[in-house]
C-alpha cells in the first residue's frame, strides 16, 4: 500500500491482478490500516468486487479528480506504455486513469515487452451499428482483427454495450502513437488498448521480488 494513504479516492482496476489489490485494499480499510479511502470502480466487474469487499465506492462525476488508480496491463513497454482491456473494461479504464493523478500499473514480469503487441493482441472497442466495416479498416493499418466472442460464439459486449476486435500486429506496433492517432479519428472506433505516456509507476513481479519502474 505505498501509495494509498488515508482519505485518498483510489481508482479500482479491472482484472485478476488488479482484483489481488482490491482484496489487500480491503484488508487493511477493514484492520484500521487505512481510514477515509474511497474508491472509483473502472467497471462493473470491480464495482461489484469492491462492494463484496467492503471498499466505500463513489462515481466519477461525484469525485475531483482521484488521487491514484491502480491497475493491471496486458503489456508493459519501455517508458511505462502499454497495453490494457483483454478484461474487456479499456474505455472505462482509460477515463478513469486519465482523471487520475497517479497511475500505478502492478502486473508481473511476463507483461514486460521490447515493443508493444508483440506477446498481446490490441483490443479495439467498436459501435455496434455496422461494426464489420472496422475490419477492413484495421486490416488496412497492418492488423489481423478478430471480433470478440463469447463461449456461445455471441459477441462479447462491453459495459458500454459496444464490441470489441482483438487485433493481432505481425512484428509487434511500430507507432503505437501513430496508430492510436489513426485508429481514433475513425467514426465508429470508440477506443483503443494502447494506454500511451500515462502510467506513472509500474510495479513488476516475479518469482524472486518485486521491481519497481517509474516513468
Amino acid at each position: 500500500m505505498k501509495f494509498i494513504s488515508d482519505g485518498m479516492v483510489v481508482g479500482l482496476g479491472t482484472g485478476t491482478t488488479a482484483d489481488e489489490f482490491l482484496q489487500a485494499l480491503s484488508a487493511a480499510i477493514k484492520a484500521g490500516k487505512l481510514r477515509g479511502i474511497k474508491g472509483i470502480p473502472t467497471s462493473q466487474r470491480s464495482q461489484q468486487r469492491a462492494e463484496e469487499l467492503n471498499i466505500p465506492l463513489l462515481g466519477l462525476s461525484d469525485s475531483t479528480m482521484p488521487d491514484v488508480t491502480v491497475d493491471g496491463a496486458d503489456e508493459i513497454a519501455p517508458g511505462l506504455d502499454l497495453i490494457k482491456g483483454l478484461g474487456g473494461a479499456l474505455l472505462r479504464e482509460k477515463v478513469v486513469a486519465q482523471n487520475s493523478k497517479k497511475l500505478v500499473i502492478i502486473a508481473d514480469s511476463q507483461k514486460v515487452v521490447a515493443s508493444l503487441g508483440t506477446r498481446s493482441s490490441l483490443p479495439v472497442e467498436v459501435v455496434q451499428f455496422a461494426h464489420e466495416i472496422q475490419e477492413g479498416f484495421l486490416r488496412g493499418l497492418g492488423a489481423e482483427p478478430v471480433l470478440r466472442r463469447d463461449k456461445l460464439g455471441k459477441p462479447v459486449v462491453t459495459d458500454n454495450g459496444n464490441f470489441i476486435y482483438d487485433c493481432r500486429f505481425p512484428g509487434g506496433i511500430l507507432n503505437p502513437a501513430d496508430l492510436e492517432q489513426k485508429m481514433r479519428s475513425r467514426a465508429g472506433i470508440v477506443e483503443t488498448g494502447l494506454f500511451l505516456r500515462m502510467a506513472s509507476v509500474a510495479l513488476i513481479a516475479d518469482e524472486h521480488a518485486v521491481q519497481e519502474r517509474n516513468r
